[in-house]
């Protein structure tokens, strides 16, 4: 069956890729590893490790083949593996720290920007494991470059485990203090979660969930730009015409993530998970969600209606992408940090935001 496209419809792309910042932000294999316990951590360690060679060491080269053939920015690959704490389980934190280590050189080894996966779930309570793993977060994250951290404290069905969020809290301020002198980067690849999906492909949060094949594909696309100039094409429209325009935007743009996705898949054979359509931000100028808000409507983030605002854009993105494709997952939504958005650093320097 033959595709065909209007002039309007590809110049339209090309402004998108061009202009606008639409990029693939990141293709993120995920690896099963809980076949790799072995009788120590250096075994188990190593095990890890040839692993992830053995599945992931065309990964980059096959982004970057993509990217060239068909001139679509891909900034990020990376790996995600089986949450580290159920690998370790009944390991002390030295051990779970060498494991850590381990995952650093396979990510290194195979030339991928980060890799996810030293986490642990402890929505309802802790395991030996679990304990193990999160006294070893500060140390692991202080002596590795590629680790990402992440760890589960709270569902909605189960609620907070208030005890994980103490441990947390503490471990937040060590990795701080251990990583001082490199402006607390250690904090950069930890994430505190509720309601942590399994097929994230985003860093730092990334881990390959126990739901999950052996391997599989993930990708996660970013386009705040390309939303907010479809939004300031329209300031006479309400919520709702605002809503219908998101959609049709999100659309475009899961269709593209989808196509990187089944061809790295193909080329790399294994198999295709989700496209995450999440609005990351960069700090540069017209890649904000922030901005996305203010061209709603708002005098600026903070101000009243800001909560409806991002509901509504959030709403429209995962409406929009589930028409596009049937393989929409991962977290999908608006990401507003911050420390990566213009428009969020200048609200909160004109305060209005605290």
């Amino acid at each position: 069956m033959g595709f065909s496209f209007s002039k309007d419809e590809i110049l339209e792309t090309v402004t998108m890729l061009q202009t606008e910042n639409l990029d693939i932000r990141t293709i993120t294999m995920g690896i099963n590893i809980l076949d790799c316990r072995g009788a120590d951590a250096q075994t188990t360690g190593q095990k890890i490790y040839d692993k992830i060679i053995k599945y992931a060491q065309n990964l980059v080269k096959v982004g970057e083949d993509i990217e060239k053939q068909f001139g679509i920015p891909i900034i990020n690959k990376r790996i995600s593996v089986t949450p580290l704490a159920m690998v370790g389980d009944g390991m002390n934190p030295d051990d779970m720290k060498k494991l850590g280590i381990f995952l650093d050189k396979a990510a290194a080894e195979v030339g991928v920007n980060f890799i996810g996966g030293f986490s642990a779930l402890v929505h309802k309570g802790f395991c030996r494991g679990d304990i193990s793993l999160i006294d070893a977060i500060p140390e692991t994250l202080a002596v590795t470059e590629r680790v990402c951290s992440s760890v589960n404290v709270g569902t909605t069905k189960a609620g907070i485990n208030m005890d994980a969020v103490y441990k947390m809290g503490k471990t937040i301020k060590n990795t701080a203090e251990l990583t001082a002198d490199r402006d607390g980067l250690g904090c950069a690849k930890l994430v505190v979660f509720c309601n942590a999906v399994e097929d994230n492909p985003f860093m730092a949060g990334a881990f390959h969930g126990v739901g999950e094949p052996e391997t599989v594909i993930n990708i996660g696309i970013s386009g705040p730009g390309v939303v907010l100039n479809e939004i300031n094409k329209h300031p006479e429209y309400d919520l709702g015409r605002l809503a219908y325009v998101i959609k049709n935007t999100a659309f475009k743009i899961t269709r593209m993530g989808e196509l990187v996705g089944r061809v790295a898949s193909e080329r790399l054979g294994v198999p295709f998970g989700i496209v995450d359509l999440s609005l990351a931000p960069t700090p540069a100028i017209g890649d904000s969600v922030a901005e996305i808000l203010k061209a709603m409507g708002l005098e600026d983030v903070g101000a009243p209606g800001t909560t409806a605002a991002l509901a509504m854009l959030n709403d429209a993105v995962k409406k929009g992408g589930a028409m596009a494709s049937s393989y929409v997952g991962g977290l999908s939504g608006a990401f507003i940090p911050v420390s990566e958005d213009a428009g969020m650093i200048d609200a909160v320097n004109q305060g209005s935001l605290t």
